[in-house]
């Protein structure tokens, strides 16, 4: 995302999928089965835009005889998220699963270049911890993140995506902060067209991203971005739940 230095994108995250306290840690509670599904009108989904200075993406509920609850997102030149906030952080274990589908890649985009870092389907996941166990410069991000947002930004983020240009389980390290991980668990032309299933053990994917154990999940959210290539896409997303057996 050009226009984002790494200070404006933690903001960025702080506003998007954060609970809003900076004492979430200590209020979690233990994981909570449920249906995020977008004709879920408990979930709480709302569309959050990144810059005043970005053009946002366009989410729309559709209705898809195939399955219920379909969010189609449109981009455009353009990059904003739609998020569920958890109403209690939620401790581990936790699996995330989720339908997606899209017709096309973003042509150009490659994650492992902040100049390039597109992805026609993102499913985001935010973490709380402690920023205080976090290198200086971290800290200093995150201290200046708060001042520009008035919110606290999430300690940690993963960033499940549809990648072109790495293969399935690659770890992606965001350009940005220390604190953003991409995971690629689909890559390439492969079940382009028609709908995927996936299904994610937060816990593991957590550990083997940033080497430690995952503090409470804050929220959720969906992202389809092309802002940095200039180009279109569109994505479809349905069916996230939360479930709370690790496997």
């Amino acid at each position: 995302m050009k226009a984002l230095t790494g200070i404006t994108r933690s903001c960025v995250l702080a506003g998007c999928v954060l609970a809003g306290t900076a004492t979430a840690a200590s209020a979690a509670g233990p994981c909570e089965p449920g249906n995020l599904g977008f004709d879920q009108p408990a979930a709480g989904w709302k569309h959050v835009p990144l810059s005043k200075l970005k053009r946002d993406t366009v989410y729309k509920r559709l209705d898809d005889a195939s399955r219920a609850g379909v969010l189609r997102a449109t981009a455009d030149k353009s990059a904003s998220m739609y998020v569920a906030l958890l109403k209690k952080p939620s401790l581990m274990p936790m699996t995330l699963s989720w339908d997606w589908k899209t017709d096309a890649l973003v042509p150009g985009a490659d994650n492992r270049d902040k100049a390039r870092e597109d992805a026609p389907l993102r499913v985001v996941v935010a973490f709380d911890g402690d920023p205080a166990t976090l290198p200086e410069a971290e800290q200093t991000r995150f201290k200046r993140a708060k001042s520009l947002s008035g919110r606290q930004p999430p300690f940690a983020v993963l960033m499940y995506i549809w990648s072109d240009q790495v293969p399935v389980g690659s770890v992606i390290p965001s350009a940005h902060t220390s604190q953003v991980k991409m995971i690629a668990v689909a890559s390439g032309a492969t079940g382009l067209g028609s709908w995927q299933s996936v299904q994610r053990n937060l816990a593991e994917d957590y550990k083997r991203a940033y080497g430690a154990e995952a503090g409470p999940v804050l929220g959720v959210a969906v992202m389809t971005d092309t802002d940095n290539t200039g180009t279109k896409a569109v994505g479809d997303y349905a069916g996230i739940r939360i479930s709370c057996a690790g496997g």
